[in-house]
């Protein structure tokens, strides 16, 4: 059962290139004629290299940026269907399909394909991998340029706002001057956030989803304790692991093991595993994983660590600490909207305590202090934080009936309809 809290300024659910890089084929072909039609084929492993250096909110220029991505779908004749999703702290670009590192599906194919919730036969989807990512995106293990060597600790800190300014200037180079859509949980969320503050001329709708305008005191803490558990780990050589071929596993493992209880709920940890031992029948009295939560835990940490890196896990969630909109406009969240054009549906899921539907229920408020046009819909789930990766049936109907209604609303095609 989900909890609908009125609509503000009378919107509700349900209502109805200047910049040349290095991408690969989809930009020859997105920069075709108006009239041709646009291919609807999945584009795998493109990369842009920006021409221009990139100038972070530190104040530091980095160049060069390679921006990693992904498409899904076709962008239409006018270009109005493009929804960009931007991923979490531990995502990706390879939203749906098989990823080519796990061999599992996408972390939101459940969402995200022909004829699903955001449905690539009506719109171009497109996922960038976020600036200090490790999936192609220049980041710490990327090569500095200056030395030859990977960047590790000499990489400059990024933010969410720079994160989001590479994505406008791949969008740039796409030929995308607006956004149908930009959506995303977590981390995606502060993304989404972001541009709606800094972009909003290029935005028509925004689904910050399991989110906040800024990172808790508690959140911080939790992400330090990530941190000091890689920079602990022997095997990290204070950033210089990869020059030296090694990897911090036991301290990346421990940080992905604290990480992941905040993803989830006390609720849904009883119900999946409760106080059953693994494969006894009894204690061992000592310090094996004698219970199956130990042991489930155990097993994220050690997959994780195959697939991300340990420096980039320390400057994304830097990143997030970093990240607070209400900062950032004189202390008021509401300026960060002032004048906003764009459509919002914020949607919290109510066992979430890592950004609890009070976060969610704050840019509310900030939205409808400046009249601007918003739902807001707390999802009733006891699988925490991560109920937005999950199964969730209410959750999709709730961004399926933004959506579509957004859509109408845009001059798109009605669902079930293919895009001219």
């Amino acid at each position: 059962m989900s909890r609908g809290y009125p609509a503000y300024a009378g919107y509700d659910i349900g209502d109805t290139p200047a910049f040349r890089g290095n991408a690969g084929t989809i930009a020859k072909e997105l920069m075709a004629p108006e009239s041709q039609a646009l291919p609807t084929e999945t584009v795998l492993d493109s990369r842009l290299t920006l021409e221009t250096p990139l100038v972070l909110q530190s104040g530091e220029a980095l160049s060069p940026v390679t921006v990693a991505y992904q498409t899904y779908g076709a962008l239409n004749a006018d270009r109005s269907n493009c929804v960009l999703v931007c991923h979490a702290l531990t995502g990706d670009q390879y939203v749906c399909g098989t990823h080519p590192v796990t061999g599992k599906p996408g972390w939101w194919d459940d969402l995200v394909g022909p004829g699903k919730v955001i449905d690539t036969d009506r719109f171009f989807v497109v996922c960038v991998n976020v600036l200090g990512g490790c999936m192609g995106s220049t980041g710490p293990k990327e090569l500095n340029p200056a030395t030859g060597r990977p960047w590790g600790l000499k990489f400059p800190v990024i933010t969410i706002r720079d994160m989001v300014q590479a994505q406008a200037k791949l969008l740039n180079h796409l030929g995308v001057e607006k956004l149908f859509c930009v959506t995303g949980g977590s981390m995606g969320a502060m993304q989404v956030l972001e541009w709606a503050s800094r972009y909003p001329e290029r935005v028509f709708a925004a689904v910050p989803i399991a989110g906040s305008y800024r990172h808790s005191a508690q959140n911080i803490v939790f992400h330090e304790v990530g941190r000091q558990a890689i920079m602990a780990d022997p095997e990290w050589r204070h950033g210089a692991y990869l020059e030296e071929h090694k990897v911090p596993k036991r301290g990346l493992a421990v940080a992905r093991m604290a990480a992941h209880i905040t993803y989830l709920s006390e609720a849904a940890l009883h119900r999946k595993f409760g106080r059953r031992f693994q494969d006894r029948d009894a204690p061992t009295y000592g310090f094996d994983a004698d219970f199956q939560v130990e042991s489930y835990l155990r097993y994220q940490g050690s997959t994780f660590v195959d697939r991300f890196d340990a420096n980039s896990y320390l400057y994304i969630t830097r990143a997030m600490d970093y990240f607070d909109l209400a900062a950032e406009n004189g202390g008021v969240l509401s300026n960060a909207f002032a004048g906003t054009p764009v459509r919002f549906c914020l949607i919290s899921f109510s066992s979430d305590w890592l950004f609890p539907t009070s976060e969610s229920r704050a840019i509310a408020h900030a939205l409808n202090a400046v009249a601007a046009n918003v739902s807001f819909v707390e999802i009733e789930s006891d699988k925490g934080h991560d109920a937005f990766l999950l199964d969730e049936p209410e959750f999709h109907q709730t961004l399926q009936g933004f959506i579509d209604g957004a859509a109408t609303i845009h001059g798109l095609p009605r669902r079930g309809v293919r895009n001219p």
